[in-house]
């Protein structure tokens, strides 16, 4: 059953935030990755050093995608794996900003059956399983009604706001905000502290799996840019954009070129 890898997940991620903490404002070696990959320190390798090893322990037999660990096909023929971000939003650690998270999932027949994201710096765990609902420390979540674009809070980034993006060359009047993870701002419309969330760039699979869980758990709906389901253990570990919401969804899919 599912539910039986999320207490591994949660005692995971709790785990990685202690690591974590006591590298952050700490500033910890920085390394560019290149390829406009952006940076990586020595806390995220560390952080992902104890997840393979406790994860891949607990259970030999699922497949392995981690942000900073090279890519190997062989979980392309396993059941399940785990989609592991050890650190999102670097460069908020970085610059010692709280919004920086750990993200963990489990997939199964490329859809995620159980997810967690925490924050440790901002003391937030968002949880899912699979047909079981999400919580936030434990509290149930859902996602906001509001369903018109005009109402909406979204979240995004400028170049998401390019007129090429939008039907007539016209972006719906929703308000704007920002958060540096994109697992956070998954987990921010789960939480209906936002409506929406919205990045049209490709967008890698370990940023938003358990996220993604997360806010469907909650009762919204989370696709690719043109409307399609997110799929997981891709054999290129990317989406086509990603658009999660509550009820605005389909009004902001319309809208979408």
């Amino acid at each position: 059953m599912p539910a039986t890898d999320l207490p591994l997940l949660l005692d995971a991620a709790a785990a990685a935030g202690e690591i974590a903490l006591h590298y952050f404002k700490a500033d910890p070696q920085v390394w560019d990755k290149g390829d406009d990959q952006g940076p990586v320190t020595e806390a995220d390798l560390a952080v992902n050093a104890m997840l393979t090893d406790r994860l891949r322990t607990a259970r030999p037999d699922y497949g392995w995608l981690s942000e900073e660990t090279p890519d190997d096909t062989a979980r392309l023929t396993t059941t399940r794996q785990f989609i592991v971000d050890p650190i999102d939003g670097t460069r908020a650690f970085i610059n010692h900003s709280q919004d920086w998270a750990h993200a963990i999932a489990v997939v199964e027949d490329r859809r995620v059956i159980a997810g967690v994201v925490t924050l440790p710096a901002r003391g937030l765990t968002f949880a899912a399983v699979l047909g079981n609902g999400a919580t936030l420390n434990g509290r149930p979540l859902r996602v906001t009604d509001t369903a018109d674009p005009v109402q909406a809070h979204v979240l995004t980034t400028k170049p998401n706001l390019a007129p090429q993006h939008w039907q007539g060359g016209v972006v719906p009047a929703f308000t704007k905000g920002f958060r540096s993870s994109l697992a956070y701002r998954l987990c921010l419309v789960a939480e209906a502290r936002f409506d929406a969330m919205l990045t049209l760039r490709p967008s890698w699979e370990w940023d938003i799996a358990a996220g993604a869980l997360i806010v469907t758990e909650a009762g919204g709906t989370a696709s690719d840019r043109n409307g399609q389901p997110l799929m997981f253990n891709n054999p290129h570990p990317q989406v086509n954009g990603v658009l999660a919401a509550g009820a605005v969804h389909a009004a902001l899919l319309a809208a979408l070129i």
